[in-house]
C-alpha cells in the first residue's frame, strides 16, 4: 500500500461518542476529512444533528447524529444496531465520551459519585465494545481506540474517581485486544494530556493561571489544541497502524507515565 493510502478512511465507518465538543468534535472532523462516514454521538440529539449537518457540509461525507448516554447499559445495543441498519458496518468505533463532574477528595468520595464516573467512563466503554466487536469481526475487522488520559499513571487530588476509572479502561483495552485479536478488532488507547477543552477554559475562569499550571507539567509547556488529537486518532483508526493492538500511546507534549 502506498504511503499516502495508509490513512485513507474513504468507505469506512466511525462512530466517536462525545463527540460534540472538545476533543471529540475534533476527531470526528479529522475522521470525516480522511474520508470516513461518521456517526456524532453525546446525550442530546440536537447537538448530534447540528454536529452532523456541520461536518457533512464541510467535508461532503455521509454523517449521522445519533444521541446515546453510554452510562445505559441497556440502551447501548439500540444505538448500535441503528448505526449498523444505516451503513451495515462499523470499522471504527472511538470512545470518547466520559464524565469528571466536581473536585472531590478522597476523603469526601461517595459511593453514588464513584459510580457515576465510573458508569460512565468504564462500563460505558465495555457496553460499546461488547455490541460493536461482533460488528467487526463479521465485516473483516476493525479498529477500537479507547480515550484514556495522563492522570490515569499518576492520581492526583481531587480527580481520584475520574483516574482509576481511566486506568480500569487501560487494562480493559489489553484485556480487549488480547481476546478480540482472532476477529482482527484492533483495540488500542489514546491518553491525552492537557487539551483545551470547554472544561479547562471554566476551569481557568475559577482559578486564574490553571492553564499555566497544567501546561507546566508538560515538556512542551503548553496545552494542545483539539485538533492536535486528530493524528493519533486518524494513526489508530487506519491501515497507518495494522500491526499495532493492545498499546496506550500518550498524546501529552511528553508527561511521564
Amino acid at each position: 500500500m502506498a504511503a499516502g493510502e495508509l490513512f485513507d478512511l474513504t468507505g469506512r465507518v466511525a462512530v466517536v461518542t462525545g463527540s460534540t465538543k472538545g476533543i471529540g468534535r475534533a476527531m470526528v472532523q479529522g475522521l470525516a476529512e480522511a474520508g470516513a462516514k461518521v456517526v456524532v454521538s453525546s446525550r442530546k440529539q440536537e447537538l448530534c444533528d447540528e454536529v452532523a449537518a456541520e461536518v457533512a457540509a464541510s467535508t461532503g461525507v455521509e454523517t449521522f447524529g445519533l444521541a446515546c448516554h453510554v452510562g445505559d447499559w441497556e440502551g447501548i445495543p439500540s444505538f448500535v444496531e441503528a448505526v449498523v441498519e444505516r451503513f451495515g458496518t462499523i470499522d471504527v468505533l472511538v470512545n470518547n465520551a466520559g464524565i469528571n463532574p466536581a473536585p472531590v477528595t478522597v476523603s469526601d468520595m461517595s459511593i453514588e459519585y464513584w459510580r457515576k464516573v465510573f458508569n460512565v467512563n468504564l462500563e460505558g466503554p465495555l457496553r460499546m465494545a461488547q455490541q460493536v466487536a461482533p460488528v467487526m469481526r463479521d465485516h473483516g475487522g476493525g479498529s477500537i481506540i479507547n480515550i484514556v488520559t495522563m492522570a490515569a499513571y499518576s492520581g492526583g487530588p481531587n480527580v481520584c474517581a475520574y483516574g482509576s476509572s481511566k486506568a480500569g479502561l487501560i487494562n480493559l483495552t489489553k484485556s480487549m485486544s488480547q481476546e478480540w485479536a482472532p476477529w482482527k478488532v484492533r483495540v488500542n488507547a489514546l491518553c491525552p494530556g492537557p487539551f483545551m477543552t470547554e472544561m479547562v477554559a471554566g476551569a481557568e475562569r475559577v482559578r486564574e493561571g490553571f492553564i499555566d499550571l497544567i501546561a507546566d507539567g508538560t515538556l512542551m509547556k503548553r496545552v494542545a489544541a483539539a485538533e492536535e488529537i486528530i493524528g493519533p486518532v486518524l494513526y489508530l483508526a487506519s491501515d497507518a497502524s495494522s500491526y499495532v493492538t493492545g498499546d496506550e500511546i500518550s498524546v501529552s507534549g511528553g508527561m511521564q507515565k
